[in-house]
């Protein structure tokens, strides 16, 4: 991105069927109803850490078979067979400790639904905090999860500002699309 200011700028300038620009305009930072897509979202972006997220685009396809479609339930059951054939995996990211993290946070966000009802739920419930408490409070449930991934997760799924410029005409759509971050006043 060394020649463009923005996320934003980088894919206004790609063609219209690169990755990257259907993600930008299609995707990021438009709100998430689903828990395994929230799931897939957080999973994806813990894989993103020391990674491109073009890396993590071209293997998306890749997570979603070698991960049962992100099915929350299922992968909280993975044992220790599941590990092994995920580590030896060459369409994902084949990191122990990404693995593992994937295993616990999906044996979490179980948890979060049976407290909840859902994983959405428990992030509307303690909507609208800063991304420092969000930090905070991710670390008391998941795994592998600093503040660089929190941060791109949450505006991904629409809970905080920052996904595009508010130049950018994502942003208007986005903004129609009423997420969680649009009912918080500036400042």
């Amino acid at each position: 991105m060394a020649d463009f200011a923005t996320y934003c700028d980088l894919c206004a300038a790609r063609e219209a069927d690169d990755l990257d620009r259907i993600y930008h305009d299609t995707r990021y930072g438009f709100p998430v109803e689903d828990d395994n897509e929230l799931f897939a979202l957080l999973i994806l972006e813990i894989n993103q850490a020391g990674l491109s997220w073009r890396t993590i685009l071209n293997k998306e396809s890749n997570f979603r078979k070698a991960f049962d479609g992100f099915d929350i339930s299922t992968v909280a059951a993975y044992g220790e067979s599941d590990r092994t054939r995920l580590l030896a995996d060459a369409g994902i990211i084949r990191n122990r400790l990404k693995v593992d993290a994937a295993i616990h946070n999906a044996k979490a966000v179980l948890g979060l639904q049976r407290e909840h009802g859902s994983f959405k739920a428990w992030l509307d419930a303690h909507h609208p905090l800063d991304k420092q408490d969000w930090v905070k409070l991710f670390k008391t449930r998941f795994k592998f999860v600093g503040g660089e991934i929190v941060g791109e997760f949450l505006m991904s799924s629409g809970y905080l500002r920052g996904a595009h410029a508010e130049s950018c005409p994502v942003h208007r759509k986005i903004l129609k699309a009423g997420p969680p971050w649009a009912t918080i006043p500036r400042g």
